[in-house]
């Protein structure tokens, strides 16, 4: 029998997070996370399939010591890295520029391509690089395959990617919009689909997905023709540290008047701007808190969030013309519900609305919280990044003939 589990590595700058999925019934095997690698004090958790998580802390000094501890826990319970069950090691890379559309099995040209892209995705490629040759280092033998962020939005006109400047410079920089979050749009599309009872290619949405980073997408017949980040993460929603969209001259003003200098304005449109640069929190849980024992600073950073959500929404129906379901998902879209009330307040020209005792309801599954006749639906539908980079690893590979 062909070996059927993929292991899920997502390589950021100083964590590690990771799935091991048997691709037969999509069973979770083990979940776990590195974090603050680097650091005196590294902690790792573990999770099998059966529970009982194992977590430690400790000195975890690189990637490859994380990977290896990675390997160690898996092996405690019977899943090691020297399985013979394991098809392929999936990896999560941010940003894939135009060349890679779809999931890419990874070679010399594909490591030198990533790292060619690491102007545009500063933060997140070279991290990204290194969780791959480690895994590499580890299972030379194994295929390993990159799955792309930006992969399903290539799909986007030249109308939508293209910023209106001067077509040399863009090109000579590679300035366009790429957009993030891909794996998240095209899961949660296709899933939304599912719940309508209809084919992708025969449904229109939007699909808004909200957690700290925050993105917006038009997803026309399974194919996405605009989103809302752009050249990198910082364009589109209000999330929680990044400002999404301003004027550019604002950079210039903090420039010349403000005697700031490039990478301090960085940090601060990335890192203190958002809900947490409107009102000092950027958990929705606490915002609401404040919100409802009357803190005017958190109902005011909560009016622009939605403001600037609900201006999407009505953007992408334009741009879309028929719409069958509006899609919430991430943290704050799955579990938000006064977010996702406020954010179709209003629309309902649109034929937007949400049900109140439906949309207050909980549930672990994708699940509607629009009126039963309601002419667009509303969705909660959660996302599965790992499953969609799992799902499209091993198509791949099993397309090759090569598992394993």
């Amino acid at each position: 029998m062909s070996p059927t589990r993929v292991l899920v590595l997502n390589s950021g700058s100083s964590s590690v997070k990771y799935q091991l999925l048997d691709m037969r019934g999509g069973a979770r095997l083990a979940v776990g996370l590195v974090e603050r690698i680097g650091e005196e004090k590294s902690r790792l958790k573990h999770t099998p399939a059966d529970g009982g998580s194992r977590e430690w802390s400790g000195s975890i000094p690189d990637h490859e010591s994380a990977l290896k501890s990675v390997a160690a826990e898996l092996a405690k319970d019977g899943l090691g890295l020297d399985s013979e069950e394991l098809a392929a090691i999936g990896h999560r890379v941010v940003h894939g520029g135009l060349r890679f559309t779809e999931p890419t099995v990874i070679d010399d040209a594909v490591l030198a391509e990533i790292e060619r892209l690491i102007p545009v995705a500063p933060l997140h490629n070279p991290a990204n690089l290194t969780g791959i040759r480690t895994a590499q280092g580890l299972r030379p033998d194994l295929p390993q395959v990159a799955v792309f962020d930006t992969a399903f939005h290539t799909t986007m006109p030249e109308s939508a990617a293209r910023y209106a400047i001067d077509v040399e410079t863009a090109d000579a920089h590679r300035i366009r919009r790429y957009g993030f979050h891909g794996t998240s749009h095209a899961y949660v599309s296709r899933e939304a689909a599912r719940l309508l009872g209809r084919a992708p290619e025969d449904v229109n949405v939007i699909v808004l997905h909200l957690g700290n980073g925050a993105s917006a997408s038009a997803v026309r017949g399974g194919r996405c023709v605009d989103t809302s980040m752009g050249l990198t993460p910082l364009e589109g929603l209000v999330m929680g540290t990044r400002s999404g969209d301003l004027d550019p001259a604002v950079i210039f003003h903090l420039m010349r008047v403000g005697g700031m200098s490039a990478d301090e304005i960085d940090t601060l449109l990335n890192k203190r701007s958002g809900l947490i640069g409107l009102c000092g929190d950027n958990d929705m849980r606490e915002i609401r808190r404040r919100v409802d024992a009357g803190d005017e600073r958190a109902r005011l950073a909560f009016d622009i969030y939605i403001h600037r959500l609900k201006k999407y929404i009505g953007a992408y129906y334009a741009v879309l013309g028929r719409v069958d379901a509006v899609v919430f998902t991430a943290g704050v879209g799955e579990n938000a519900a006064a977010v996702r009330e406020a954010a179709v307040a209003g629309l309902e020209g649109l034929g937007l609305a949400v049900d109140g005792e439906l949309n207050a309801g909980r549930g672990d599954g994708a699940r509607l919280v629009s009126p039963a006749d309601a002419r667009v639906a509303v969705a909660v539908v959660p996302t599965d990044e790992e499953m969609e980079i799992a799902t499209q690893t091993y198509a791949l590979v099993k397309e090759s003939g090569n598992p394993g």
